[in-house]
Order: C-alpha cells, then sequence, then structure tokens
C-alpha cells in the first residue's frame, strides 16, 4: 500500500526526502521558538512535548509524514480537478468531465436534500471538503504515499475546520445569541424551564464534542484499513503479496468513498441545523401556495 523508507519505518521516502533538505532549518525554527511554548505548557501537566507527540526533535522528524502528505493531497486536489476538468464542452463532454459533473451532481443534490435549496451557497466549502479527503484517503493506496487521514492530527483539523465553520455559519445567519439559544431546543412553557436547561446542557457539550467525534471517526476507520492491510498481507508471504492486496485495495477505495460520504454528510446536517431559508422565500413560497389552494 506504501513503500517504506529504509530502516523498516513506516515512513515514506519523499518524507525522508524532504526532510533531508528542509529538515534541518525547520528544526532551528522549533528549537528557538516552538519547543519553549509547548515545555512551558505541557510543564504544567508533569510531561514534556516529546513524550505527548510520541517523537524527538530532530532534523529527521522536523517535517511529520502527515504534514508532508496532507499538502500533497491539497496540491493533487487542484491538479486533479483540473485534468478531470479538461476543455468543457456542452456536445461533446470528456470521460473527465462527466466523472467531475457526476461528482459535482452528487455534492450538490444530496446539500439540497439535507440542507434545503439555499444551501446551494455552501456548495464550495463542503466540496471542498469532500474532494480533498477523498484524495487524502486514496493516497495510502498508492507507492510512496500514505494517507494523511491515518493521522489523528488531520483529521482533527478536518473535525475543527468543519466546526468552525458550522458555527460561523449559524452565527452570520442568527446573530450570536440566537445561535447559542437553538441550543436550547423547541420554546417549552415556562414550567419546564428545567427540561429547557437541561436541553441546552446536553446540546452544548455534544456540539463542543463533534470536532472529536468527526476526526476519531475518520482517522480510525482510515488507520484500520492501513493495519489490516500490512497485517494481512504479511500473513503468508510471499503468497500473501500476490494474491490478497487486490482484494485490500478494492476494500480501501471502498472505505475511502464511504469515508468521505459520512464526514461531508456530517457537516452537512450540522450546517443544516444552523442554516435556514431566507424569508423571501419563506413568503415566495407563501404567494404560489395560495393561488393554488384558491384553485384546488
Amino acid at each position: 500500500m506504501f513503500l517504506l523508507a529504509e530502516g523498516g519505518e513506516h515512513t515514506p521516502l519523499i518524507v525522508d526526502f524532504i526532510n533531508h533538505y528542509l529538515g534541518e532549518p525547520v528544526y532551528k525554527f522549533q528549537i528557538a521558538y516552538t519547543k519553549p511554548l509547548w515545555d512551558k505548557f505541557f510543564a504544567h501537566f508533569g510531561t514534556s512535548p516529546e513524550v505527548v507527540f510520541n517523537a524527538p526533535y530532530s532534523p529527521e522528524t522536523a517535517i511529520p509524514w502527515y504534514t508532508v502528505m496532507f499538502v500533497i493531497a491539497c496540491i493533487l486536489s487542484v491538479i486533479v480537478i483540473y485534468l478531470l476538468r479538461g476543455k468543457l464542452s456542452e456536445d461533446d463532454p470528456g470521460g473527465g468531465q462527466l466523472t467531475l459533473e457526476a461528482g459535482y451532481l452528487a455534492v450538490r443534490d444530496l446539500l439540497e436534500n439535507v440542507v434545503g435549496s439555499h444551501g446551494q451557497k455552501y456548495f464550495p466549502v463542503v466540496a471542498t471538503f469532500a474532494v480533498l479527503i477523498l484524495i487524502s484517503n486514496l493516497m495510502g493506496q498508492f507507492p510512496l504515499f500514505m494517507s494523511p487521514t491515518a493521522s489523528v492530527n488531520v483529521t482533527y483539523a478536518l473535525g475543527l475546520s468543519s466546526f468552525i465553520y458550522y458555527n460561523y455559519v449559524g452565527i452570520k445567519e442568527n446573530g450570536v445569541g440566537r445561535h447559542i439559544a437553538h441550543l436550547a431546543g423547541p420554546r417549552l412553557p415556562w414550567f419546564l424551564v428545567v427540561i429547557t436547561v437541561l436541553i441546552f446542557c446536553i446540546e452544548l457539550i455534544s456540539n463542543f464534542f463533534r470536532p472529536f467525534t468527526l476526526g476519531v471517526r475518520l482517522f480510525a476507520n482510515m488507520f484500520s484499513d492501513e493495519k489490516v492491510y500490512v497485517e494481512i498481507t504479511n500473513l503468508f508471504p510471499p503468497w500473501s503479496h500476490i494474491i490478497l492486496p487486490l482484494v485490500l485495495t478494492a476494500l480501501g477505495v471502498f472505505v475511502a468513498f464511504v469515508q468521505t460520504l459520512v464526514f461531508t454528510l456530517l457537516s452537512m446536517i450540522y450546517i443544516g441545523e444552523v442554516s435556514h431559508p431566507p424569508h423571501d422565500d419563506h413568503e415566495h413560497d407563501a404567494e404560489h401556495a395560495e393561488p393554488a389552494a384558491a384553485h384546488a
């Protein structure tokens, strides 16, 4: 699934290559600026950054593999979209354009079904999540690469990005007060104020855990896919190196698509909770509903 560096460590060769040329200046920057801050922070908990991050400070590990892989995933996402787009044509679209259009329609229709017709304005962000996560998931199926989403650091960052975005949407559309108030659920009679407070507390805690659950779900599935591939293909070498990889690669591709769908769908659901159609849409629908009712 990926080509290992010399010495048997689970590090792609491209990461060693980048650290060979860029590791030293990055290491000096870390020692001078970031390490003192981490030392001071983790000293309050009686530990050190080396223990927490499970990696010593050195030029060879200055740029983590998941950082390199995620940057490559970002670059590949742009390249893949550009190549699929090709030369746009309405009369004679190519295979890449048809594939891109199929993906566009799938995300657009899902967004409309989950959020509503007004949800199309969120398409750029949601589609970016979908493409970037799918490319990241699939990278582990090719030599010289590993899935950056097999690192909890990347998946937590993606989960936090989704969390920040849907809260930004809620605050922008409803204001800070109404955005926070929606956590209390529907308005209940005054004598059920205890229930309202309980709902608010549960929803508040649930919302704060969403970045964690998004990150853990994606990480656990992609990391386990990597581990299953390595362990099973090494059961009966060399036969298991010949027969099983094709089946496991197909399974890995399936997992990559499913986890992309899950993360994207949950992000849409969270946006749908805080986003509502503009008032003009309600009035427009009402104007059309009255003549229809009269005609009936």
